[in-house]
């Protein structure tokens, strides 16, 4: 369906009288604009609207205990996240926040079954029309009720190497060479899924590749193997390899969200949390890793919201 639809189309799509629908604007608010006199309306501005009014969503099978101080985050492992959780903790006197490593898909999971408060996921869209969105089309599916989706950071994804790239490596399409041994992340990984997808493009089968199959849990992970010298490449992020003092071949600038729950989004303890992802100390920390981007950190995202980070290679 286009995304801006006539008087008459938005009628059949909200199953309603043509009439109804100049009621609906003056009355109820229904989103709309006028171009050369006639009125257009947006379809995921209708769609919200509609999510906005709707009431008796059924209730989830367990629910989080009101809040009593504790912040619970699950979802993709990431150092400056990990940087913020801690300094969060270190200052917050009657707050605390914990992560559990469950991947961006486990976050997204976790979510819908009221195990957690926020999760984190940078997962990439597989549709043609979504190779830039993030998360939004696994939330489509996965929750009953769209999270408020808030930005994080943007981080450089790609392939860490060995000191001084030994093996000349210069884009996925090298890991198919022979000899090459690799180290990976877990499926549900935002990681992985991004690897694959790309692995797919280049039309590499993963099976193929030396050392696919040996998973690791966290990006440090991967970049200790590479440093060990117990493999040659993998796939991560830019700030383990300047951590580790290894090369990297960038892929992309991702966007990494935290996902909450709109009934818990104005918790104290949340906001505080939010709060923190805007403060000199994330600031700070990023720069000092590298890789990162928090130009729009703290920032609401919407879906088909044009919301990329602003560096460059």
């Amino acid at each position: 369906m286009k995304e801006l639809l006539s008087t008459k189309e938005v009628a059949a799509f909200l199953n309603i009288n043509e009439k109804m629908v100049y009621t609906l604007i003056s009355e109820k608010g229904l989103p709309a604009t006028k171009v050369t006199g006639k009125w257009l309306f947006p379809l995921e501005l209708v769609r919200q609207w509609i999510e906005s009014g709707t009431i008796n969503y059924p209730e989830p099978v367990t629910k989080l205990p009101p809040y009593h101080g504790l912040i619970l985050i699950a979802g993709s492992n990431d150092l400056l996240l990990d940087a913020v959780i801690s300094n969060f903790n270190s200052r917050s006197g009657e707050h605390l926040a914990m992560f559990g490593m469950t991947g961006s898909m486990g976050g997204i999971k976790a979510l819908r079954k009221n195990m957690c408060h926020i999760a984190s996921s940078h997962l990439v869209g597989d549709d043609v029309n979504e190779h830039n969105e993030y998360n939004f089309p696994y939330l489509k599916k996965e929750m009953g009720r769209m999270p408020a989706v808030v930005n994080f950071c943007f981080r450089q994804q790609g392939l860490i190497v060995q000191k001084g790239n030994p093996l000349g490596l210069t884009s996925i399409k090298d890991l198919d060479q022979k000899g090459l041994t690799m180290v990976n992340r877990a499926l549900g990984t935002g990681t992985r899924h991004l690897l694959d997808k790309e692995l797919n493009m280049a039309g590499i089968k993963p099976g193929k590749i030396k050392g696919y199959d040996n998973i690791k849990p966290k990006h440090m992970d991967i970049g200790l193997t590479i440093l060990e010298g117990k493999a040659d490449a993998g796939p991560g992020i830019r700030p383990v390899a300047e951590k580790l003092k290894l090369d990297f071949i960038p892929l992309c600038w991702e966007r990494f969200d935290l996902l909450i729950s709109k009934d818990r989004f104005f918790d104290q303890g949340i906001q505080l949390f939010l709060g923190a992802v805007k403060d000199d100390f994330m600031k700070e920390t990023a720069l000092q890793l590298g890789g990162y981007d928090t130009s729009k950190s703290g920032q609401m995202v919407y879906q088909g919201q044009t919301f990329m980070a602003e560096s460059e290679d």
